[in-house]
């Protein structure tokens, strides 16, 4: 394990993707590095899955049918289960514009990152969106 890997080792993330190989690598990169990942492959199953356990970062996927990233995020910040209505928040976009960017922002996610993510980017916002940074 790296410097980075025990840093966030046992960090506890949701996956957020109506992409079954865009899940199954997010799971592949987060666990080399020690998290615990679950998975959603929609806004329903993912607040499900925020109702039902404690998690400490979630990582969406902007463009799903029939409830975006973007209203599944919105849904998030407007609960009043604080448990999860405060939750870090990484968006993932196939679109890299800086008008999609401030519209994740104003949706409530602390960083928008482009598909496809690279590695090394995706750990370092997760580590500095949960105060880990190496």
């Amino acid at each position: 394990m790296t410097c980075a890997s025990s840093l966030l080792a046992g960090l506890k993330v949701l996956v957020v993707d109506d992409e079954p190989d865009i899940r199954e690598l997010l799971v592949f990169i987060l666990e080399q590095h020690g998290m615990h990942v679950s998975t959603a492959a929609s806004a329903e199953q993912a607040l499900q899955v925020l109702a039902n356990s404690e998690q400490d970062l979630l990582i969406s996927d902007i463009g799903m049918p029939n409830v975006n990233g973007y209203m599944l995020m919105q849904e998030i910040r407007a609960s009043e289960v604080r448990q999860y209505s405060q939750i870090p928040a990484i968006a993932l976009s196939g679109y890299a514009r800086e008008l999609d960017k401030k519209q994740a922002q104003s949706a409530g996610f602390q960083k928008s990152l482009a598909k496809p993510v690279e590695q090394a980017e995706l750990i370092a916002a997760i580590a500095n969106l949960t105060g880990r940074s190496f």
